[in-house]
């Protein structure tokens, strides 16, 4: 038996828990783990997050404050932050992944986007971490390291790499311009569950910061685990631009806003190409890789119908990364 598990045995056992199975219960791209805890009464959700590297203080207050909002995460029913275990309300097994189809799909988005407008108009983001220029370079610096790099042995010549810091200062201003509100940053299929009442769940919220507007928004609408029409996608975003008008969120005109939306995407979505490159490399999940030709094809689209983006778009076309993301998942 490892530490880990000597650890939450004798935890579980100090709250008074004797008959129980336990199963995982999900996949994590981090060094955090979840299990499911079953009685012959409840089941609930165990995170183990390793204190040296997953502490669980910002996971805790997040949670406070999505509750505090009216929002449903879930319920801490004990905690012991100091090794790093939490004991949660289980949302199930349905994530909106599993559930999003034609038939579904307009009223779990509604539910979601229903959501987002609570969260950035009803909870206080002043004390979270700033979503500044320093954390949005270097998450677009994990394409460049972890993708080109890394997984498909690309180095940059120097008019490459003066084209490449242009476009990141670009995106970073327009990241930067956006009213700055609570920010989930992982608000996508994988992180909502689907509930019978006040849907949906949600998970996954412990990395939140004060950041721009539109990140949630294009996180959930051009998610990298599942692909709509492009005319639903802007028909959504139009819609959240509405209601965001509305609630004096913002006060831009629709092809400012869209602007916003788009570019913070490229961003995102160079962010997640390099967190699912490392996720291989440096921790072994593979799974990730699937995902990268649908997240790189966002971003191909996107910087194509954008003049300030057009050279990314070159980019990837010149070092021709489709094939190249292909062969490495045909190899």
């Amino acid at each position: 038996m490892s530490d880990r598990s000597t650890q939450l045995n004798r935890w579980l056992d100090q709250l008074g828990y004797r008959d129980y199975r336990l199963s995982p219960a999900s996949e994590d791209a981090s060094f955090r783990s979840y299990l499911r805890l079953e009685t012959d009464a409840e089941s609930l959700i165990i995170m183990d997050a390793p204190p040296d590297r997953e502490p669980c203080d910002q996971f805790i207050a997040v949670a406070h404050k999505l509750r505090n909002a009216g929002l449903n995460a879930p319920e801490i029913i004990a905690q012991n932050p100091t090794e790093g275990f939490l004991l949660l309300t289980d949302f199930g097994g349905r994530d909106y992944l599993s559930q999003l189809g034609p038939e579904s799909e307009a009223s779990l988005y509604g539910d979601a986007l229903a959501a987002l407008l609570l969260m950035q108009t009803h909870i206080d983001a002043d004390d979270l971490p700033p979503y500044d220029a320093t954390l949005l370079n270097r998450e677009m610096d994990l394409f460049h390291d972890w993708f080109l790099g890394k997984l498909l042995g690309i180095s940059l010549d120097q008019e490459q790499l003066s084209i490449w810091q242009s476009i990141k200062q670009g995106l970073i201003e327009n990241a930067l311009a956006q009213p700055q509100v609570f920010v989930h940053r992982d608000y996508h299929s994988r992180n909502l569950m689907k509930l019978e009442t006040h849907n949906p769940g949600i998970l996954d919220f412990q990395d939140a910061v004060k950041g721009p507007v539109t990140y949630d928004l294009v996180s959930l609408l051009r998610d990298c685990y599942i692909d709509w029409p492009q005319t639903r996608v802007e028909q959504l975003a139009l819609d959240y631009y509405e209601i965001a008008r509305g609630n004096d969120l913002i006060d831009v005109e629709v092809a400012q806003f869209m602007r916003w939306f788009n570019l913070m995407g490229i961003q995102r979505h160079l962010k997640a190409i390099g967190i699912f490159s490392r996720l291989k490399i440096r921790d072994g999940k593979a799974g990730y890789l699937k995902d990268i030709p649908r997240t790189l094809e966002y971003v191909r689209q996107v910087s194509a119908d954008d003049m300030s983006m057009a050279e990314l778009c070159s980019i990837i076309e010149e070092l021709d990364l489709n094939s190249r993301i292909a062969a490495v998942l045909t190899s």
